[in-house]
């Protein structure tokens, strides 16, 4: 399947900015899953100082803002040719070593419900692929899909608590039963062309666990499957902050508001 995006991310300063930095992680690479066709990232009040490969192998932007900038468009669009492996990126190691997905991080933290769960999987008496099915299931029967509920900084056991949240929350709680369990596991952060719209308000997220027979798998919680053709990755990390799209730093007392748009079809 061939897949067109835009995404769009507009920063709105008052005052306007002294000064600001922004890191991008919105140019996907080619691989196992996908082969981008074109692709171009164009900012509109700052400038791109370089490109580097991360950590992890995403492909980074590191922007400057320009001084007393009021607005700023980021435009990330291009076109990806996505094959369907039912979610197996496969034995593909890249620079970090697989202990690494081991860590647990602020937002990855297990406490009690998560031990919970952890508990209940272990039982069962199934195969890696089905385990961590059925921990998918688990966690979406635990926490609801809920637009709006949670942010950027929530982490597993808050989600847990209010019994609700979005793909980021699944994704962090998956990521952390996972890694009590002994499997290796990352964040993805990407794009889903969704059935019914093309116009979509934020990009999306699951997670991929190393199984010693196949390597990496991808899971994604809100959606009770895993990716197809219809998702595009983007980048990878321990958690949201190692894959977010932008992550930005601002210097001076400024009021900031953002519109993001994000277009997916076929």
């Amino acid at each position: 399947m061939i897949l067109t995006i835009s995404h769009k991310t507009t920063y709105r300063f008052d005052p306007p900015l002294k000064r600001g930095m922004q890191q991008l992680r919105l140019v996907p690479l080619s691989g196992p899953l996908q082969s981008v066709t074109r692709w171009a990232l164009h900012v509109t009040g700052g400038r791109q100082e370089c490109r580097y490969a991360d950590h992890h192998g995403n492909a980074v932007s590191l922007v400057s803002l320009d001084d007393e900038a009021r607005e700023v468009t980021i435009l990330s669009e291009g076109e990806v040719e996505v094959t369907d492996r039912a979610g197996v990126f496969g034995m593909v190691r890249g620079p970090a070593p697989l202990w690494y997905y081991a860590r647990e991080t602020p937002l990855t933290k297990a406490g009690p419900r998560t031990n919970a769960v952890v508990r209940r999987i272990a039982a069962l008496d199934a195969p890696d692929l089905e385990r961590l099915h059925a921990l998918s299931a688990e966690i979406l029967a635990e926490v609801a899909y809920e637009p709006g509920v949670s942010t950027t900084a929530t982490t597993v056991e808050e989600a847990f608590a209010l019994g609700r949240g979005v793909c980021q929350d699944h994704t962090h709680i998956f990521l952390a039963a996972a890694r009590r369990l002994g499997y290796p596991a990352r964040y993805v952060s990407g794009y889903l062309m969704m059935n019914d719209r093309i116009i979509q308000e934020a990009s999306h997220a699951w997670a991929e666990a190393w199984l010693p027979e196949l390597g990496w798998v991808g899971f994604d919680i809100s959606n009770r499957i895993s990716p197809d053709a219809r998702y595009v990755r983007l980048a990878c990390g321990l958690d949201y902050v190692e894959a977010a799209p932008i992550h930005g730093l601002t210097r001076g007392d400024v009021n900031e508001s953002i519109d993001v748009t994000v277009q997916v079809q076929q």
